[in-house]
């Protein structure tokens, strides 16, 4: 089977699975809704173009078998796994930080005014880049959604379906919660969406941390 479309009935189940996963809230989804209720929808999309990318590098690094190879040393995923947890903990210090303050700056989950669309997108970026389970994710997408040798052509429809489809929500949250409505809620329950946001993150990174790869 040389034409990828042929592929598409191994594909779909794959993907779906994808989708599921890629609406379910998560770290990255929080920090996008973060970045867009704060700082508005230009910083919404920063976030979430840099979470794109750390999800392209994992699709692209599935799909060239660099992930299995960090699989076999597992030292490499320990250290990824370990930046991911702390980084996690950090965003839980800042959003508890926020809370605290009695100011009527726009801060959650660690974005605040005086960071850049560059340090946006790398904050997006590092959020899902040291998540070891986006290697393992991608790893069950491609071995789920094509048989054993396919061509290249079907792995590049695979990963192309499922990023394409990862832009669109990722962005689709930088719109929705940079809306007005979405700012006034915000502002009316600031300190306990912060709180909210300090314990989400805090146990992300404490079961981070804490899990076996």
């Amino acid at each position: 089977m040389s034409d990828p479309m042929t592929y598409l009935n191994y594909i779909w189940p794959a993907y779906v699975a994808y989708l599921i996963a890629l609406i379910t809230p998560g770290p990255a989804n929080f920090a996008i809704m973060g970045a867009a209720i704060s700082q508005g929808r230009r910083a919404g999309l920063m976030m979430a173009l840099g979470v794109f990318c750390g999800s392209l590098t994992w699709a692209c690094a599935a799909a060239l078998g660099l992930a299995t190879l960090l699989r076999t040393y597992g030292f490499a995923l320990e250290f990824v796994k370990v930046m991911g947890g702390l980084y996690l903990l950090f965003l839980a210090w800042k959003a508890l930080k926020a809370a605290r303050s009695s100011s009527g700056e726009l801060t959650v989950v660690g974005v605040d005014a005086q960071h850049s669309g560059k340090q946006l997108w790398l904050r997006g970026y590092a959020i899902h880049v040291t998540n070891p389970k986006a290697v393992f994710a991608w790893l069950a997408i491609i071995s789920l959604g094509l048989p054993p040798n396919a061509p290249a052509p079907a792995v590049a429809l695979i990963v192309g379906i499922c990023c394409s489809s990862s832009l669109l929500i990722f962005s689709g949250y930088a719109f929705i919660f940079s809306t007005r409505h979405a700012l006034k809620a915000y502002m009316s329950a600031r300190r306990w969406i912060e709180i909210t946001m300090a314990a989400f993150y805090g146990l992300a990174g404490v079961k981070l941390l804490t899990s076996r790869i």
